[in-house]
């Protein structure tokens, strides 16, 4: 029994089986450990706990799919291969519908053996690993609301991260397809730091802003003198992006005659520099987004049906923020943290009625709108906490900003009519007495006077209080 690598439980009730078994798997460095019986390889599972149980279909007692069924229960992580004769196979293929990985027939040969093994604890590994990215993601998410730089606790929010969170692990091509302003930059960069390349580069193109002529040159660079200009050799996008993630911006506004070189490069996985005759071999993973319908533009041939199922391997549809009304709140929070932090503002945070303004409103530029919103809130802000009246118009509800209106009861004594008026018209105007006097039509002198005035008379009030 060896004590590195992971961890493969061997059921056989035949020890000629057993000890080819540990000798073949040892020597691939696996940690073995054996079981002679179902009863004894279910003690082993309880308490081992191991990645993989290759383990035999025939035995007295508990045979292998009883083994199977009690493994599922009591180790759910551990994923099971079945050895069978060839007269049982139809059991082993039901076995896998009961959630066996893989069977291997007898007699044994060393290649099926470690193809099987090394397959199944390849998934083992994969699950492992994805279990730990979604309980991270649970864990970071309950706590703040937020995951690798995103915002929110709204169901379809959380489907998305669990999406994510399960083939950012993989190497597998990600088309993520939502609005603009929903955060596919930010979701591409977050597969990208939850993923194995998290070392190596995320570059980022942006499609929409390469014209046609120059798309083979940014893509995949170009050699000194290969055109007017190329004074230097210069690397493309895809040799910078060489052991991380490229990640392809608004990937529908690419010309028919881009998307055919792309095509070509992802089809072969080589390409040459421009002017150049070197074949170039990169290590890259791919993610595109995309805020059309992609499906909607290869039926109108304006998309490439091959590029299409190319890049669509995985996709994840990201929901408006007019779905995410949950994480209105957040977002916004998020936003005024970073805004005052940059303008040095002392916002402590958003009145009760900005926000139910904020999370009423529909954001048809979704979560960038809200940023440029918080932005300008937190700028114009003028108290500790942002209110309706540094919201834009158009978000206030109903009656409010605009024109103030003062409405006062009848039979309301004409002097306290002037100082309300007064009073409101100098909040309005941020305290300004020459303005506040040119709005009501008055001498700024009278607005000094009736402050005095009023201040004499809480000062008295108080002194009233005290005795």
């Amino acid at each position: 029994m060896t004590e590195t690598g992971p961890h493969v439980l061997v059921v056989d009730d035949e020890e000629s089986n057993l000890e080819v078994l540990k000798r073949v798997l040892g020597r691939e460095g696996y940690r073995i450990s054996v079981a002679d019986s179902g009863p004894d390889g279910l003690d082993r599972l309880r308490e081992d706990q191991p990645e993989l149980l290759l383990t035999d279909l025939k035995m007295p007692g508990m045979d292998g799919l009883e083994l199977l069924r009690a493994a599922r229960t009591v180790s759910p992580a551990t994923e099971v291969i079945l050895m069978t004769a060839f007269g049982t196979v139809e059991i082993a293929v039901e076995a896998m519908r009961e959630g066996a990985y893989d069977f291997i027939t007898k007699p044994l040969k060393r290649h099926d053996i470690l193809k099987a093994v090394g397959k199944g604890l390849e998934k083992a590994a994969l699950l492992a690993e994805n279990r730990l990215l979604r309980e991270q993601i649970a864990s970071q998410t309950s706590q703040s609301g937020s995951v690798a730089g995103i915002v929110g606790r709204s169901e379809g929010l959380r489907q998305v991260l669990e999406t994510a969170g399960q083939v950012a692990p993989s190497e597998a091509t990600v088309l993520i397809v939502g609005e603009s302003g929903t955060g596919k930059e930010v979701l591409a960069q977050a597969i990208h730091e939850l993923s194995g390349r998290s070392d190596g580069p995320l570059i980022r193109v942006n499609c929409a802003a390469i014209p046609e002529t120059l798309f083979e040159s940014e893509l995949f660079g170009y050699e000194k003198g290969a055109f007017t200009g190329a004074a230097d050799r210069k690397p493309g996008r895809f040799e910078l992006a060489d052991g991380g993630t490229l990640f392809l911006d608004e990937v529908a506004e690419m010309s028919m005659a881009s998307q055919v070189k792309l095509l070509r490069v992802l089809q072969e996985g080589q390409f040459e520099r421009v002017g150049g005759t070197t074949t170039l071999s990169v290590d890259i993973r791919l993610i595109a987004a995309t805020n059309r319908d992609l499906e909607r533009a290869v039926a109108q041939r304006s998309f490439r049906e091959d590029l299409f199922y190319r890049l669509n391997v995985i996709p994840i549809q990201l929901p408006p923020l007019r779905e995410r009304a949950d994480d209105v709140p957040l977002l916004a929070a998020h936003f005024v943290k970073i805004y005052r932090e940059k303008n040095h503002k002392a916002v402590k945070g958003i009145s009760d009625a900005a926000l139910a303004a904020l999370t009423a409103y529909r954001w048809p530029g979704n979560i960038r709108e809200l940023e440029n919103t918080m932005e300008r809130a937190v700028v114009l802000c003028r108290t500790d906490h942002v209110g309706l009246d540094d919201l834009p118009q158009h978000m206030q509800p109903e009656g409010h900003g605009g024109p103030r209106q003062l409405v006062f009861p009848m039979g309301t004594p004409l002097r306290e009519i002037e100082k309300t008026a007064i009073r409101e018209t100098l909040r309005h105007t941020s305290g300004d007495k020459k303005l506040a006097a040119r709005l009501l039509g008055i001498a700024a002198r009278t607005i000094y006077r009736r402050l005095e005035e009023t201040r004499e008379q809480e000062d008295g009030s108080a002194e009233g209080v005290d005795s």
